[in-house]
């Protein structure tokens, strides 16, 4: 393998881009494979685990590819001059993404002289922005006050952004610049800020050509006029967007307009029931998934009631409800969705017929999460949940996620695992508990593990998203 041609080694290694570890353990293996991995790390060197487990090296790497006169103008700062090295490649060359936050962040937090943290900033923003790079991804969602539209070759770097993560008080030196030269942002992340919000992003959007997928995250509060305003303008991109995440209820009915939405991801991550009218009468015939925190079970209903068979993925996170809403949810979907997938959704002791019904109605169901409330169901019918699965679920379902405050007796296990014997291939279970008894026993696993009748693992307290 470490002979393969340079070309199909850089299709191997794109497939790994987020897998840094493993893409780091290639560094070393030739110069050929070395060569070939060294562009894909430094794609977007601003990821996790480069900036916190390596920050200072990183912060090396960066300080030496200044020139001689930028060193100087700099000066010998202790610090700074323990940095320098010899580099064996212009890595600064391969970033197509350019992230303003860390750049800022890092500075900050590790150069302690403060009389020459703009000096710095300076040489090293000259560093990423000139006439010599293009970016694809651009993320400046902190107030950043420096006058980039000073920088000679700005409008070059920027003219071919894809995606673009900003807040919506961003300076108008940097806007300036986005508004003259870029008009090909596919992906646009906005933070609304409470106040100062820059009308200039308005220009922004409206110049945009191709708009599939928006984020629009709302500080609580947020100017309900700037919002509107805002949401209009995405209406002039109602047939090209095709993703959309909104954290709070809109100020219009803007989401009506975007007659071909794939996704729609709603609501915060606290856990405050929210009521999201708008969503009574949205039809969405071409919604594939749907995902939601805090959103009122009511609310959801109605929007899976009105979509036209689409829906592949539900993603709904826990949110109190009473029996009857769960009942009439899970009918909604297993009337109005026969070509789900992926399933996250809250099952009551009382429904459990209910979800017998979605299992047979459903034929496609790969990846079913199972939300049990052990504080509304404290006697949940372990016994009845593992009987339906066994005798209802679709040959397509191998993956099962319990998420539970309990675990189910040992007994009940055992009689589930051994009930799903003889379908291949294995199922993928996970248990996630918050409660610290582990009734189920390892020697238990193990044994249905060898059988191949499971792969299992148990998360204490934690969530996944993995289904797919």
């Amino acid at each position: 393998m470490s002979n393969l041609n340079r070309d199909i080694l850089y299709l191997i290694f794109k497939q790994l881009q987020d897998d840094t570890k493993v893409l780091y353990s290639c560094l070393s293996v030739n110069k050929t494979w070395c060569e070939t991995s060294v562009p894909i790390l430094w794609n977007n060197p601003w990821n996790y685990s480069l900036r916190k487990k390596n920050e200072m090296l990183f912060l090396n790497v960066i300080i030496s590819h200044l020139s001689n006169a930028s060193k100087n103008k700099i000066g010998e700062h202790e610090i700074l001059s323990n940095l320098y090295q010899k580099l064996s490649f212009n890595y600064i060359s391969y970033c197509r993404h350019l992230n303003l936050d860390e750049i800022q962040r890092i500075i900050n937090e590790n150069i302690y002289k403060k009389s020459i943290i703009l000096d710095v900033r300076n040489e090293i923003l000259n560093l990423f922005i000139n006439e010599n790079m293009k970016f694809t991804h651009l993320y400046m969602c902190e107030i950043f006050g420096h006058q980039i539209n000073l920088i000679r070759g700005a409008e070059l770097c920027f003219s071919e952004i894809e995606f673009l993560s900003c807040s919506t008080g961003v300076n108008d030196s940097i806007l300036t610049k986005l508004i003259e030269s870029c008009n090909s942002i596919k992906e646009l992340k906005l933070i609304i800020e409470l106040g100062n919000n820059n009308h200039g992003i308005i220009k922004l959007i409206e110049a945009q050509r191709k708009l599939f997928n928006i984020d629009i995250i709302h500080h609580t509060y947020a100017n309900e006029s700037f919002c509107k305003i805002l949401e209009n303008s995405l209406i002039k991109h109602a047939s090209t967007i095709q993703n959309c995440k909104i954290t709070s209820q809109p100020s219009t009915d803007f989401l009506s307009s975007f007659v071909n939405l794939k996704e729609l991801d709603l609501g915060s991550t606290t856990l405050i029931d929210t009521s999201w009218n708008c969503l009574e009468n949205l039809s969405l015939p071409f919604l594939q998934i749907l995902k939601s925190s805090s959103v009122q079970i009511e609310d959801l209903t109605r929007l899976i009631n009105n979509t036209n068979g689409n829906l592949i993925e539900i993603k709904i996170d826990y949110i109190d409800h009473d029996e009857i809403n769960n009942k009439k949810l899970i009918q909604t979907i297993y009337q109005k969705c026969p070509n789900i997938k992926f399933l996250t959704l809250l099952i009551r002791n009382c429904n459990l017929l209910e979800l017998e019904i979605l299992l047979i109605s459903c034929q496609h169901l790969n990846g079913f999460y199972i939300l049990i409330d052990g504080f509304d169901d404290p006697t949940f019918d372990w016994d009845k949940l593992f009987e339906i699965l066994t005798e209802s679920s679709p040959t397509s379902l191998l993956k099962i996620i319990f998420h539970c405050h309990e675990l189910p007796a040992l007994k009940s296990c055992k009689l589930f695992f051994d009930n799903w014997k003889g379908r291949h291939p294995s199922m993928f279970l996970k248990i996630i508990y918050e409660g610290y008894l582990h009734a189920i026993s390892n020697t238990l696993m193990e044994k249905y593990n060898s059988e191949g009748i499971i792969v299992e693992e148990f998360v204490n307290g934690e969530r996944t998203e993995d289904l797919e």
